[in-house]
């Protein structure tokens, strides 16, 4: 047994976090979530685990990993492990409505949200937001589960037709949809609950702003990154939601409502695939500095 065991499932994302593992010569096992059978009454595969599960699984295949993960996650923490990422993370990864609720309470603007578990109250729900508005899948990835519209009649129409998006635990939100200042949201890394990097990503138009190399897919509006600074205020509001959320290594997007230039945290992600082309677009590899963290962290579960 190794004293790392990464949980994971999609075939290529990390790959380069094993490169970077390898080169190392830190040793871990990979594990891959089909096939994984935990043994609810047995030990966690290791002190240290690292979840790596996508809420994204779900496009991937119907029998996806997350609430398998979840259960998985919570049990190897009872039995003592140090799981980075762990159940609460993931709670709070797989669920919007939870990630703007911790976003509000910490003080932080959010666009104006609604949140049903029927399509038949959206049209109620959305009565007292200003068009046009989103509705979005509680548990989303990759810009799944979410369309745009423009007004009420619209709305309605689409709740008639049965064409509004679903979600896999049957929960949706009714959100404004907020004109973009500049045209860019910002999507904030972290590590360790601190500040990482900074990138502003154009996503042409389209709701699928994964900034990784991966996650590129014929078809796919492109995507455009540039590294930002932000200002300290919302390197703070960043570093304190992760903190809140319980995320070891994960993002934080929001954007600028370009109606009244208020800063709106909308999204908090626990898997960071980090950018593509990180030399170019940072200068440095951010794998590097994720593999310093779990050496730091291995250590201290061998202690």
């Amino acid at each position: 047994m190794t004293d790392l065991t990464i949980l994971y499932e999609h075939p290529q994302w990390f790959r380069p976090l094993f490169a970077a593992l390898d080169r190392r010569g830190i040793g871990y096992d990979a594990v891959h979530a089909d096939g994984l059978a935990f043994d609810p009454a047995g030990a966690a595969p290791s002190p240290l685990v690292f979840n790596r599960i996508a809420m994204s699984s779900f496009l991937r295949a119907a029998e996806h990993p997350i609430f398998h993960a979840a259960a998985a996650l919570a049990h190897w923490e009872s039995r003592g492990a140090r799981v980075l990422n762990g159940a609460g993370a993931l709670a709070i990864d797989s669920s919007k409505a939870r990630q703007l609720s911790l976003i509000a309470g910490l003080g932080l603007a959010i666009p104006a949200t609604r949140v049903v578990h029927r399509a038949a109250d959206l049209p109620a729900a959305a009565a007292d937001l200003r068009f046009p508005i989103v509705v979005k899948a509680n548990i989303g990835g990759s810009g799944a589960g979410i369309a745009r519209y423009d007004d009420a009649e619209a709305l309605a129409a689409a709740v008639a037709e049965g064409s509004v998006p679903d979600s896999i635990d049957r929960v949706l939100l009714a959100q404004e949809y907020a004109p973009l200042r500049g045209g860019t949201i910002t999507r904030v890394e972290t590590l360790g609950g601190r500040y990482l990097y900074a990138i502003a990503v154009d996503g042409g138009g389209g709701f699928d702003l994964c900034p990784a190399d991966a996650c590129a897919v014929p078809g796919r509006p492109s995507v455009t990154m540039t590294r930002v600074e932000p200002d300290a205020a919302t390197i703070a509001a960043a570093e304190a939601i992760v903190q809140r959320a319980g995320i070891d290594v994960g993002g934080v997007e929001l954007l600028v409502d370009d109606r009244d230039g208020t800063s709106r945290f909308y999204d908090i992600n626990a898997l960071s695939n980090f950018v593509a082309d990180p030399l170019t677009v940072l200068g440095w590899d951010p794998h590097e500095r994720l593999v310093d963290w779990l050496a730091e962290r291995l250590l201290e579960a061998r202690a």
